[in-house]
């Protein structure tokens, strides 16, 4: 077993290994076959026996900058989703002072405004380009 391991730890050097895409190609291709599996269609299953051999391809790659360049790629497609989804939950999440503040976006340069409710129609000055604009509180 020791030699085994030698051995490949010799077959894997100057080779990119694994990374961040490795691994959620894995995971997706997990999720075809089980998909596969479950449904009976074999475009799943295609698609998931597709994803493993380019994953291995990728993990026995010795072209180590293009695997680094594809990997930089999905991460940062991951890093914007990953940001984007947390504004969203953000936004979504109701605030503790819903009952006392309203909140209104600047017509001109989109700064959101926090201003306390039951004032009736007022005037706001928005704090980061000046402009004035009426709202109804």
């Amino acid at each position: 077993m020791r030699n085994f391991i030698n051995r490949f730890s010799q077959f894997m050097v100057g080779r990119y290994g694994m990374d961040a895409l490795g691994k959620f190609l894995n995971i997706v291709s997990i999720i075809m076959l089980v998909l596969a599996l479950i449904t009976r269609i074999s475009v799943f299953y295609l698609l998931g026996l597709a994803l493993i051999g380019y994953n291995y391809f990728r993990i026995f790659s010795r072209n180590i900058n293009k695997r680094y360049a594809e990997n930089l790629k999905y991460l940062t497609v991951r890093n914007k989703l990953k940001y984007n989804f947390d504004r969203l939950k953000i936004r979504l999440k109701p605030r503790q002072d819903a009952k006392t503040h309203k909140v209104f976006t600047c017509p001109s340069c989109k700064q959101r405004v926090r201003v306390p409710r039951g004032r009736g129609r007022i005037e706001i000055k928005c704090p980061k380009c000046g402009t004035k604009f009426v709202k109804k509180t």
